[in-house]
Order: C-alpha cells, then structure tokens, then sequence
C-alpha cells in the first residue's frame, strides 16, 4: 500500500497548535445521502473553527460537499491533486473557487503534501482510496513518525466494518504499540471538530472513541 513514511521530524504540538485538517473522503456522493451531508457539516464545521481544510482536491461527491461547506462559511481550502485526476474528479471552473490549488504529478506526492500541511486527519465515508491514506497516517503514527490526531468520522455506522477488522488484527497478535496510535472515532460530524481540538491540545491528552479498538492498537 506505499507506506513509505515522510521525511519530516518528529513534532509534539504544544497546546491549541491544530490550524489545518486533513479530510480523506469519496469522490463519489456514496448511496446515503447523509454521507454527503456529514461532509458539508464537517466543512463547515472547519471553517467557523478558523481551521483550513486541506483535502484532495475533488469538487464532487464527498469531496466536493467538505469543499463546498468550507467555502460558503467563509473558510480557507486548500485542493492537492495530480494532474491525471483533474478531469475525474473535479472542474476547472470549481477549482478556481479554491483558495489555494496544488497540483502534484502523482499520488505519492500528493499524499506527502496533504501529511505534510495538516495538522489532524479526518475519514469521512469513501472507497479503497479513503482506506489506503487513513492506513497510511496510522502506520506513520504506529512507527513513531507523527502524533497528529487521527479521527475515524463513523456517519451512520460506516466504518464498523474497519473497526471491527483492527480489533480483529490485533487480537491475532499483529497490532501493537498502542501509546502511539489512538484513534478517534466520532459519530457525529459537528462534534469532530471539538474532538480534534482536544486531543491536538496535548499529544497526551486522554482520548474519546471505541476503547476496544484503542487499547490493542
């Protein structure tokens, strides 16, 4: 799955240091419409914070919605895609509402620039794509890369499945180090915002989510 960590030190943010959020998500709109919703929630969410989102750059689905609600609410959004998804999964006319646009030559790339500029990561409902980049930022925590909070957006019970599949890893004996991975797992898409804030307040601050899972990352 390339997880090839990135070459950047190791960062205990001090306090209230969270100033950009990374969102994974579908390029598609999912066949729940309240996967959407809760994007356009959390964009909002992000942008009433004085948080930037920083995303990948999709103006449909999923994508489009976080962009779209960060965007009318007055928020900064800042789009990172490769050149060959341009016309997949987004419009030129969109994209030129975003504030900042980087255009990378591959997937690597981009996924190192989107690590790179954020300070939290968020999962919204998406495909292999979305599993791929959450999997990667906890193997990057698990190998001691990062401590940047990490937040599973679980709309409507979406990521049980995911859940269910890491407590089923570690009870095998395969996952391990928990003081380095401690996901957040949040139903509601208003409130992760204020789960991100608190646990980015401290890198040792106690976290919220599903115990279960947590204790045997």
């Amino acid at each position: 799955m390339g997880l090839t960590a990135p070459t950047v030190p190791i960062t205990n943010h001090p306090m209230n240091t969270i100033r950009s959020v990374c969102v994974y998500c579908g390029s598609s709109p999912g066949r729940d419409e309240a996967y959407v919703k809760a994007g356009h929630l959390l964009g909002r969410s992000l942008a009433k914070s004085g948080l930037r989102l920083i995303y990948g750059g999709g103006t449909k689905g999923i994508m489009g919605a976080v962009a779209d609600g960060a965007l009318k609410a007055g928020g900064k959004v800042t789009g990172i895609i490769p050149r060959f998804l341009i016309n997949k999964e987004a419009t030129e006319t969109a994209l030129d509402k975003l504030d900042e646009l980087l255009i990378t030559d591959n997937m690597h790339e981009r996924k190192h620039r989107m690590f790179e500029k954020s300070d939290a990561f968020v999962a919204l409902p998406g495909g292999i794509g979305t599993v791929e980049e959450i999997v990667e930022v906890m193997t990057w925590a698990q190998l001691g890369h990062h401590r940047k909070p990490i937040v599973f957006a679980n709309i409507k019970g979406f990521w049980d499945p995911m859940l269910s599949l890491i407590e089923h890893m570690s009870g095998e004996g395969f996952i391990h180090t928990a003081h380095r991975v401690k996901p957040l797992v949040v139903n509601d898409p208003e409130a992760i915002v204020a789960a991100i804030m608190v646990a980015g307040s401290s890198v040792d601050a106690p976290t919220e989510g599903v115990q279960s899972v947590i204790d045997k990352m």
